[in-house]
């Protein structure tokens, strides 16, 4: 027998001494329970005494010499089973996956798997790629666009069947122009509501049928885009509109079924008799949308290797987490959850990801104070973006200094240009524009949000102002107002009670260089609140959005990247910093994150045998 100890032996040593060390220093009490806690690394030993009617809880760790693991083995394919994507959603009831209706992340999500669009928005390139659509034409004049279909994606069944492991499909027809002509008839209707439809109100008609209740098919026929034939797609736009390639990769772009409306209507995804159909590189097994199965009759190359998504439906983000960390999911989105990014085994799993949603200082062009650039210039290069972020959100957000956030088609990544923080050149600017110092100025009204957030921010930024540019907090008068208000307060009608500076957000409504360039900054085709005059950059906007060279259109938007935020540029706002959002990602996942749109998973990419070992531990 040997006389090595082992951890139980250890163990029952522990325990012993522990009473007989408590009974020599107690007239009254004992052992009255004992829970014992053992994993691969370390047991817990919790004991609880009642000493002269008092409980004392006493725990003890015990290390425990961890055993070597073999190396892992791999596999073999045909004894593994399918490749699983396991996530989660944090919500309770399953998502609407109708394009025309959904109105949540995770439904994009299931739509940008479940149902083909006419391209797609590769989220490593930054680039729109064919998918439905093999090929496309655009007449000189920029508005009449000619897309050439594929006919060999299908609208598909599952089937009871299986081949090696999975569910095969029963194809029913060809997808066709004519049903992507349903879909955009559907959408620009005023039923059903589609969100965000005013996007496409670049296509001939389609405002105009948005505006008319109870709008006949006449109506709808006048929409510009027809089937010429079953693979040909034709649309006639207002205006050229480079963006507008961009624009059919979105998911309200995509078509279902007309005879599945026609059968069931709007409601059809909650019509237990309603048969569904899907065309995409995944469909679903069950209407729970639980798990999802890759379509075994797409054409199209994939970059992944996933066979099968299963999802899990979470009642809280705390509760996604916990999952994440017995290893039932591989990865979690934890922007909203108290992490201890301390721990090295969380911090080396941590992925941010930079969301489209620009936060920005709005200078009023009418101001006393901010009618000149090179005052405008002095008060952006004089935020430290670095310490704002750090102060306000610590890694939950990164700094910008241009306007297109990264992840938009002719977007450039974060820091590349833009003046940035320079206090020396923004005391510079104020003396080269006749002011010493910020007291020379008129009092500045700095009109913000009712949130406690936006009062830390402005105050912050003001703090920064009063060190780098001289001015007295008096000088800066912060002022808070409903949402609402400050809408309001900033339109270009609004007068006397316009601010000098305010604080807003733009957030993408498709991932292009023009949803920004055009729809937020340009002095007549957006709502200009700054009151910007026109200048060279507005025909400079228009340009790039006629331009369908998307190399040359790419130069044009970084060209009006530097003249409106460079060093000595117009300065119309101040860029401030984009959001982050923090996800926990298990190390046998491989993929791109969307940064706009839905996740595809039909790139990820699962070491299967990596996995099962750490799940098996």
């Amino acid at each position: 027998m040997s006389n090595q100890s082992t951890p139980t032996t250890n163990l029952k040593l522990l325990l012993t001494l522990c009473c007989l060390f408590l009974a020599t220093i107690i007239l009254a009490g004992g052992c009255r329970t004992t829970n014992v806690v053992e994993d691969s690394s370390h047991i817990v030993v919790t004991e609880v005494y009642i000493i002269t009617g008092e409980e004392i809880v006493v725990t003890r760790v015990i290390e425990l010499t961890p055993t070597p693991t073999s190396a892992p083995t791999a596999v073999p394919a045909e004894d593994r089973g399918p490749v699983t994507l396991d996530i989660s959603f944090v919500r309770d009831t399953v998502p609407t996956i109708d394009p025309q209706q959904n109105v949540s992340q995770d439904g994009i999500d299931l739509i940008e798997n479940l149902f083909v669009g006419l391209t797609r928005f590769n989220h490593k390139t930054n680039r729109i790629e064919p998918l439905l659509a093999k090929a496309w034409d655009i007449s000189e004049n920029g508005r009449v666009w000619t897309f050439n279909l594929r006919d060999d994606i299908f609208w598909v069944k599952p089937l009871n069947t299986m081949v090696d492991g999975l569910h095969d499909v029963k194809a029913v027809r060809p997808v066709t122009a004519g049903d992507v002509v349903f879909a955009i008839q559907r959408a620009c209707s005023s039923k059903p509501n589609t969100p965000d439809t005013f996007t496409l109100f670049i296509i001939r008609g389609c405002e105009q049928v948005n505006t008319t209740p109870n709008a006949t098919l006449a109506d709808l026929e006048r929409i510009g885009v027809t089937a010429l034939n079953d693979t040909t797609l034709q649309f006639t736009l207002t205006k050229p509109a480079a963006h507008f390639l961009t624009l059919t990769s979105l998911w309200f772009m995509r078509p279902l079924p007309p005879e599945l409306i026609e059968a069931h209507g709007d409601d059809w995804q909650s019509e237990a008799e309603a048969e569904w159909m899907t065309n995409g590189p995944f469909f679903p097994l069950t209407p729970e949308l639980k798990t999802l199965q890759i379509n075994p009759l797409w054409p199209l190359p994939v970059g992944g290797n996933i066979d099968q998504v299963n999802i899990l439906y979470i009642p809280t983000a705390k509760d996604a987490l916990a999952l994440w960390q017995g290893r039932q999911i591989d990865l979690v989105d934890v922007t909203n959850v108290d992490v201890n990014l301390t721990d090295e085994r969380i911090a080396n799993k941590l992925q941010l990801v930079p969301q489209q949603t620009l936060y920005y200082l709005g200078f009023n062009f009418d101001s006393g104070v901010f009618r000149e650039p090179g005052i405008r210039s002095a008060f952006a290069a004089a935020i430290d973006r670095d310490k704002l972020v750090e102060e306000l959100f610590g890694m939950q957000a990164t700094g910008l200094r241009h306007l297109i956030p990264p992840g938009a088609v002719g977007s450039l990544p974060a820091g590349e240009v833009g003046q940035g923080y320079s206090p020396d050149y923004a005391r510079q600017q104020l003396a080269a524009n006749g002011f010493g110092g910020c007291r020379l100025m008129p009092q500045i009204t700095f009109l913000v949000s009712s949130s406690d957030l936006s009062l830390q921010q402005a105050e912050l930024i003001r703090r920064m102002w009063i060190d780098e540019l001289n001015c007295t907090e008096e000088q800066i008068k912060i002022e808070q107002v409903q949402f609402g208000t400050l809408l309001a307060n900033t339109r270009r009608d609004g007068g006397d009670v316009r601010p000098d500076v305010w604080e807003l957000a733009w957030a993408s409504y498709y991932p292009d260089a023009h949803n920004w360039m055009g729809d937020l900054l340009h002095c007549e085709d957006s709502e200009n609140r700054l009151n910007r005059p026109c200048s060279t950059e507005d025909d400079l906007i228009r340009q790039a959005n006629a331009t369908f060279d998307e190399g040359e259109r790419t130069t044009i938007y970084h060209q009006l990247e530097n003249q409106f935020f460079s060093e000595g540029g117009i300065m119309p706002l101040a860029p401030l910093y984009i959001r982050n959002e923090r996800r926990l990602v298990h190390t046998w996942l491989t993929y791109t994150p969307a940064l706009f749109g839905g996740e595809h998973y039909d790139t990820y990419v699962i070491d299967a045998d990596r996995k099962a070992l750490e799940q098996s531990r």
